[in-house]
């Protein structure tokens, strides 16, 4: 099976690293500083779960001859989602699955829009990674997972056959057969998660040693979920008791990657987690003040990020 990543950053240099490690052909799209840096390290991976070198990683530039791909895994940000469907619209087939690894729901519009529907699968995973100054990745989270399945739910042969090859993985790529619930669930853990720890720019630990740390942060859940169920998005009932309770247990110098991204003064993706479900709210009109309160922090930071430059 030949295996496109779009990148080799702290999500796609961790999966397709090791999808290569575990024998699986896989190339990766990069831009030209990144294939250098690469090229003279090799793709480094830090991981609790063990630490590995892929010696020469199989690299190729936006618009380099490589043909069709089989899967492509999207491991982008969504504020480059433009860019990246552009670059990889030439290694795309009639048969080629694009996964997205990305936070959120819109960008699986853009990209029914540009591939059509029946290319497209449902995607996420679940990882604490970064990358260091020298650009090795650097993963320290108990989770190293990766899901994916067929949009309308239900097993297919096409899932079931990527699932086999991906099975020798250190970590889990697993197929779904309910992935548009398993991507809901997440957006909304992410989109709390990230949404108060750079609120109160801080690990979680302190947020819910307080009490009133946790009581803001299962009132900003609660406020998502509205907006996703008035969208019709198939939420379990209980779903935000059990995500408030995970995040209780959640290790105390947990940081969300929007707020790693902050500590670097590096973009986010306020638009697409948090600004989609703000800007939905007030079509239907809905009160969600602590999600308003949280995008204007984060277009703040916007904003200051772009005086500076």
């Amino acid at each position: 099976m030949k295996v496109l990543v779009l990148g080799a950053g702290a999500i796609g240099g961790y999966f397709g690293g090791r999808l290569a490690l575990s024998g699986v052909d896989v190339t990766f799209l990069v831009r030209e500083r990144r294939r250098q840096q690469l090229q003279e390290r090799g793709l480094r991976i830090e991981s609790v779960h063990g630490d590995a070198i892929l010696e020469n990683p199989q690299l190729i530039a936006a618009g380099e001859e490589a043909g069709e791909f089989d899967v492509i895994l999207l491991s982008n940000k969504a504020y480059h989602l433009a860019d990246s469907i552009d670059s990889i619209a030439p290694y795309v087939g009639e048969q080629t699955v694009i996964i997205p690894l990305l936070n959120g729901f819109a960008h699986m519009e853009t990209l029914w829009e540009r591939f059509g529907k029946e290319r497209v699968m449902g995607g996420l995973c679940y990882i604490e990674s970064t990358l260091n100054a020298q650009g090795d990745v650097v993963q320290t989270s108990k989770n190293h997972d990766a899901v994916f399945g067929e949009w309308e739910g239900g097993e297919s042969e096409r899932a079931l056959r990527i699932q086999e090859a991906f099975s020798g993985i250190n970590g889990k790529f697993r197929a779904s057969s309910h992935i548009q619930r398993e991507v809901w669930h997440k957006y909304l853990l992410i989109t709390t998660l990230s949404g108060v720890t750079t609120l109160m720019n801080s690990s979680v630990g302190p947020i819910y040693s307080t009490p009133s740390g946790l009581e803001l942060t299962w009132k900003l859940a609660e406020e998502v979920a509205l907006v996703m169920r008035s969208l019709k998005a198939p939420l379990d009932d209980d779903i935000v008791d059990k995500q408030m309770e995970q995040f209780k247990k959640t290790h105390a110098g947990m940081k969300s990657s929007m707020l790693r991204d902050m500590e670097k003064g590096l973009p986010v993706e306020a638009d697409h987690l948090q600004g989609y479900l703000l800007k939905r709210a007030q079509e239907l009109q809905l009160s969600t003040p602590l999600l308003k309160v949280v995008y204007t922090n984060l277009k703040v930071y916007e904003q200051k990020r772009g005086d500076a430059k």
